[in-house]
């Protein structure tokens, strides 16, 4: 060939799905466009929505907060597992499926008072079953109660800042101080 003729073949193959549309060419961009198409649909099918936007669980207790709850720990020889800088004991995964951030649960549950190294007054209880949509609760169940599935029993030790804080929640005999160190056993019944 004679010289300058590698550059004009190569500017005619790259022109060629312009000027001749019906090449081989275009069977090729046919299916990406269709899978580019597609995929959004693929996508949002895979996506549950009920409405419910709640953000994961960010917040973490100080250190003061876990060296109080460890001492607790300690002086009953608890063994127990830490997140977030509160702790947890599962009795009993359970079975089945576990709850979503966004799923209603079906629970019974005894809330204690911690003070010092004991446990303090019983101030709520639900011995028959009850249903919390799990986003709706205080930080500590929302980050324990996805551990366990339906039937699970789990005890849960939570330090003001995964409770409820420095607000005084309730009244009477049902009343929490501000700042309350807490303890709730619970089991999971069910999940939806």
């Amino acid at each position: 060939m004679p010289p300058g003729h590698t550059d004009v073949l190569l500017k005619l193959y790259l022109t060629v799905p312009y000027i001749f549309p019906f090449t081989f060419k275009q069977t090729y961009m046919k299916k990406w466009f269709i899978l580019f198409l597609a995929m959004p649909i693929v996508l949002s099918s895979c996506k549950k929505d009920n409405g419910c936007s709640a953000p994961a669980v960010g917040s973490y207790a100080s250190v003061a907060e876990t060296a109080y709850l460890q001492n607790y720990l300690t002086a009953n020889a608890i063994t127990a597992s830490e997140v977030h800088g509160m702790f947890y004991v599962i009795h009993n995964p359970g079975s089945g499926s576990s709850p979503g951030l966004c799923s209603t649960i079906t629970v019974t549950y005894t809330g204690r008072l911690i003070t010092g190294t004991t446990d303090g007054a019983q101030f709520d209880a639900s011995l028959t079953p009850i249903n919390f949509s799990l986003d709706g609760l205080i930080a500590g169940w929302q980050l324990v109660l996805p551990l366990l599935k339906s039937n699970g029993t789990v005890t849960l030790y939570i330090p003001p800042s995964l409770g409820y804080g420095a607000q005084v929640t309730g009244s009477g005999a049902s009343t929490i101080p501000a700042n309350s160190y807490l303890k709730f056993d619970i089991t999971l019944l069910s999940t939806d």
